[in-house]
């Protein structure tokens, strides 16, 4: 039996949402000032040919229109244990890469020491979607690590267990 009392406003939305569990990923890019990046939870892969993602990104994030104009971003895919490195990025006004280890992809973005994978992009489209933007970009160059994924449900941090 569903619990459908209490209509779709915000609150509720966002609970029912929550039911769904989903990875954790940092999108990354570098512009001319530096590394800049933020925390994303809606991400999906989109096309197997050509290779393409979609993302996610809220309107209101001050890093989001640096990315745009960097015209190229990095997908990290966060592993179990990361819920730290997730939660600073997803802070505004930080410097978000203050004692973070990271190398470059293929388009220059950055790649965060430890993710369990990592997806190099070049942004091909941004769609105007409600209070966000739907972004896809076009895989240029992937790689993983070793590890479990950190897993977002109901509102908080957890791990997979198979």
């Amino acid at each position: 039996m569903f619990d459908t009392s209490g209509g779709i406003d915000e609150l509720r939305f966002r609970e029912v949402l929550g039911h769904f569990a989903s990875g954790l990923t940092v999108v990354t890019a570098m512009e001319d000032d530096g590394p800049v990046g933020f925390t994303c939870q809606s991400f999906s892969a989109l096309s197997l040919d050509p290779p393409l993602i979609v993302l996610a990104a809220a309107k209101t994030s001050t890093s989001w229109p640096k990315v745009v104009k960097a015209g190229f971003f990095c997908v990290n895919i966060l592993m179990a244990g990361q819920e730290a490195l997730g939660r600073s990025f997803a802070a505004s006004g930080t410097n978000k890469f203050a004692g973070v280890p990271w190398t470059t992809a293929a388009t220059g973005a950055p790649v965060l020491e430890g993710v369990l994978a990592f997806i190099d992009c070049s942004l091909v489209d941004i769609h105007d979607a409600g209070d966000h933007e739907l972004v896809t970009g076009r895989v240029i160059e992937v790689g993983t690590g070793q590890g479990e994924p950190l897993i977002f449900y109901r509102g908080q941090f957890g791990g997979f267990s198979g």
